[in-house]
C-alpha cells in the first residue's frame, strides 16, 4: 500500500517536472506526448517533427514543438463547419 502511494506521488512529480520544462530529452518527449519509441523515432526520421540533436547523439525537442505539432490536423466541429460555409457562401454573393 505504502510503496503504491509512493510510487504515484514519483509519477505525479515526474509529470509535474516535465510539464515545467522547455527543452525535452527523447524518454520526456515520450512521455509528454504518450506515444511509443518506434513512434516517435519514425517522426524523426521522416521530418514529421522538430528536434535537436546538439551532440549528434541525444535527441531533444521543444515543448513549444510538441505543443504545436500535436495541435496539427484539426478537425473542426459541426458548427464550426456550418460557420466556414455560411462565410463562403456570403462571399460568393457579393462577388
Amino acid at each position: 500500500m505504502a510503496k503504491d502511494i509512493l510510487y504515484e506521488i514519483k509519477n505525479i512529480l515526474e509529470k509535474q517536472s516535465i510539464i515545467n520544462k522547455d527543452i525535452l530529452n527523447f524518454e520526456e518527449a515520450l512521455s509528454y506526448l504518450k506515444v511509443s519509441k518506434s513512434f516517435l523515432y519514425k517522426m524523426t526520421s521522416k521530418g514529421e517533427i522538430t528536434y535537436y540533436k546538439p551532440n549528434g547523439k541525444l535527441i531533444f525537442f521543444k515543448r513549444s514543438d510538441l505543443d504545436n505539432w500535436m495541435l496539427n490536423n484539426k478537425v473542426s466541429g459541426c458548427d464550426e463547419l456550418e460557420d466556414e460555409i455560411d462565410n463562403y457562401l456570403k462571399k460568393g454573393n457579393n462577388e
